[in-house]
């Protein structure tokens, strides 16, 4: 080791960059040298979007060079002897040759983390370098058909995809999934070899990394099956957000009004689909055409409820506003009890049906009641 030490440190690390030429990725993706320019250019994009965490213009020059450096010893005489030091080399060899602390660590912990139990990297820029790096594998092999299946995962999606998930959650990271895929993406087209990735492909990509979400909040969280599928259903683009929802389901599931209230909000769901309405578009409410109390109640209720709901949506307290919506359960209640739903006549028929979408749409943005049953389970 200390030969190929020796041997490797006659130049810098940087003079290993244009030798990734000759190192190739995936052969639709092109070589190592074509990969460490997509995640230069999208590491430097993630540190862009962290400057309320404390990120300055200078972070944003650091990350570029970690991911400059990070995929350099590949092209080393120690990783060639010694592959399972890839990573651990460059950041050693980048400390060695006078490299910030950040950069070396970053360009070391990068493969970070290789799986759930394993450390995240140790700074911000070492999660935007690891970041990107994942990001740009599972992009790049979507976008060119390398999909794992239940037998084969040649470029390790499935663990680059817990990792993701592991530094976002553990670092608190403001990243949505879908704007890092669509970057991603777009640096897939900007550098060599220049591959499209379809809007069906990104959307395939989201799906994966939420369904290891979903793996990690159940296995390793333990939130339960009803409780994750509820929150997921409402929106799991911000993890960090996800969690937070997650920990307000928990809490308010076990009030007297929430297992009333999934089974209405199941009730509704049932309704509405077999009446063929479009979950999630907005509704024309006519008031006019109420014919009974408990219509005018409930309807007044939700237009109580919903301003005090985005309130608290906005400022992060999702306790809050599920009790809010929980509370409405007794005009839900009642107007189960005295209205039905599919009245012969036409107009109030849909004004019913419209009554209770719009209920389902404006109160399911945190978690859909209508997915999560009355007692825990794991």
């Amino acid at each position: 080791a200390q030969f190929f030490w020796e041997s490797d440190q006659r130049c810098r690390l940087a003079d290993y960059l244009p030798k990734l030429e000759r190192v190739t990725y995936e052969s639709r993706l092109g070589s190592y040298r074509d990969k460490v320019e997509r995640v230069r250019s999208l590491a430097r994009w993630l540190t862009e979007q962290w400057f309320n965490l404390g990120m300055v213009q200078a972070h944003v020059a650091e990350a570029d060079r970690a991911a400059e450096l990070a995929k350099c010893d590949l092209s080393t005489e120690m990783v060639r002897e010694f592959p399972e030091l890839q990573g651990i080399v460059g950041g050693l060899y980048a400390k060695a040759q006078g490299e910030p602390d950040e950069v070396s660590d970053a360009v070391y912990d990068h493969y970070r983390p290789v799986g759930l139990d394993d450390p995240i990297p140790r700074n911000l820029i070492g999660c935007s370098v690891a970041l990107a790096d994942k990001f740009d594998s599972i992009v790049g092999c979507f976008g060119v058909g390398v999909v794992p299946t239940g037998s084969s995962d040649p470029f390790a999606l499935r663990r680059a995809a817990l990792g993701i998930v592991k530094i976002v959650l553990e670092k608190k990271l403001p990243v949505s999934l879908s704007l890092t895929i669509a970057a991603a993406a777009k640096a897939l087209h900007a550098n060599p070899p220049k591959r499209t990735v379809t809007p069906e492909q990104e959307r395939q990509v989201l799906d994966f990394l939420i369904d290891r979400a979903r793996f990690v909040f159940r296995e390793k969280e333990g939130f339960s099956y009803d409780e994750v599928n509820g929150v997921f259903r409402a929106g799991a683009d911000d993890l960090v957000d996800a969690r937070r929802r997650l920990d307000a389901l928990r809490a308010i599931r076990k009030s007297k009004n929430f297992e009333p209230l999934t089974v209405s909000f199941k009730r509704i769901r049932k309704i509405l689909e077999k009446a063929a309405i479009p979950p999630g578009e907005a509704q024309q409410i006519s008031p006019e055409l109420f014919e009974s109390d408990s219509e005018r109640s409930l309807h007044g209720a939700m237009r109580s409820a919903a301003p005090r709901v985005n309130e608290h949506k906005r400022a992060g307290h999702f306790k809050e506003a599920l009790e809010v919506i929980a509370a409405m359960r007794p005009e839900v209640d009642k107007f189960f009890e005295q209205v039905m739903v599919m009245a012969e006549n036409e107009a109030v028929r849909k004004n019913r049906l419209a009554l209770l979408a719009e209920l389902l749409r404006e109160f399911t943005t945190i978690a859909d009641f209508s997915e999560v049953g009355g007692e825990t389970r794991s």
